[in-house]
């Protein structure tokens, strides 16, 4: 019969890490870099983070559909508010704006020049809110999943990109109801739209870093949002300012380099008759362009170098 050796029990309050095995400075360094290891969670070089987020295009249409889908879910009418939460928007401003102030006077068209400003600035202002909660407001999905952090913006500010163009069906037959039908110079709508979206997600992904980190700033976004609306022409005409001569000459230009009056006015010059091409000032394209690449461009990248401190709290 043969006997077997039982293995010397541990003795009771020895140190755990004394068994460990000891390793030369750099060698654990070495080691992970000979079987090709990363750190886990690492921020990728920005061609790299490119190629992953587009790699997840479908994950980020999906998701802003769905949230764009469940927005409305637990009202009665459902997706009916996604067209009337603007037009009600449009007809209170109307009516203390155009009626009480009278700001309509010497604005031709005054209905479909409102409801345009209205419709643009809301998916500008949305986009920038939906920002603060980007990644505060899916903690969850941070933290349990690894992807590409910047699909989480950019998702919201495609929601807000589809819920602008159910506005805009409701805008065509506004237009058609004032006489407004389409022509050649409608197409300009296409681009001036892409500009604004190229912003306005720029925008979003450089408050969601900010918000991140620093949580009061969803609070503090509706007070700037709501002065720079009053700034952007949404319910009245930046060009009663050029005329008026006590107004200094450096606000005048602020107000003519503000992106959301910009992209308001390419909206309003494409799709309303009496806002005719002639009185377009030849720089506005290339200040919608320039807004766009400088917000959407630069924004991406100021997200992307804080993509390993996303949801670490």
């Amino acid at each position: 019969m043969v006997s077997q050796t039982a293995a010397p029990p541990a003795t009771a309050g020895a140190d755990p890490n004394a068994l460990a095995p000891v390793h030369a400075p750099g060698e654990l360094a070495a080691l992970a870099a000979r079987h090709h290891l990363g750190v886990s969670g690492a921020r990728p070089s920005l061609p790299a983070y490119v190629r992953r987020l587009w790699g997840r295009r479908h994950f980020i249409t999906a998701f802003a559909t769905a949230k764009l889908t469940a927005q409305y879910s637990g009202a009665k009418l459902g997706q009916i508010w996604q067209i009337m939460t603007p037009l009600l928007n449009a007809t209170v401003y109307y009516f203390i704006f155009g009626v009480l102030m009278n700001t309509q006077h010497g604005v031709d068209d005054f209905v479909p020049f409102l409801v345009t400003g209205v419709f643009i600035w809301t998916f500008t202002s949305n986009a920038i809110t939906a920002g603060t909660r980007a990644i505060s407001g899916n903690l969850g999905l941070v933290r349990a999943l690894h992807f590409p952090r910047a699909s989480l913006p950019i998702a919201l500010g495609l929601q807000q990109l589809q819920q602008l163009l159910f506005s805009l069906a409701t805008l065509v037959l506004i237009l058609f109801a004032f006489g407004e039908f389409p022509r050649p110079s409608w197409l300009l709508a296409i681009p001036a739209l892409l500009c604004q979206s190229m912003f306005s997600i720029g925008v979003s992904m450089v408050v969601a870093r900010l918000a991140a980190r620093t949580p009061d700033i969803a609070q503090l976004m509706p007070f700037i949002l709501r002065t720079w609306m009053y700034a952007s022409g949404v319910m009245w005409s930046l060009d009663s300012l050029a005329s008026n001569d006590k107004v200094p000459h450096a606000v005048t230009v602020l107000l003519d380099l503000n992106p959301a009056a910009v992209y308001i006015d390419l909206m309003r010059f494409a799709l309303i008759e009496s806002f005719t091409a002639d009185r377009l000032p030849p720089h506005v394209w290339a200040i919608a362009a320039g807004w766009a690449l400088l917000c959407g461009v630069g924004g991406f990248v100021f997200f992307w170098q804080a993509e390993e401190r996303y949801g670490r709290g």
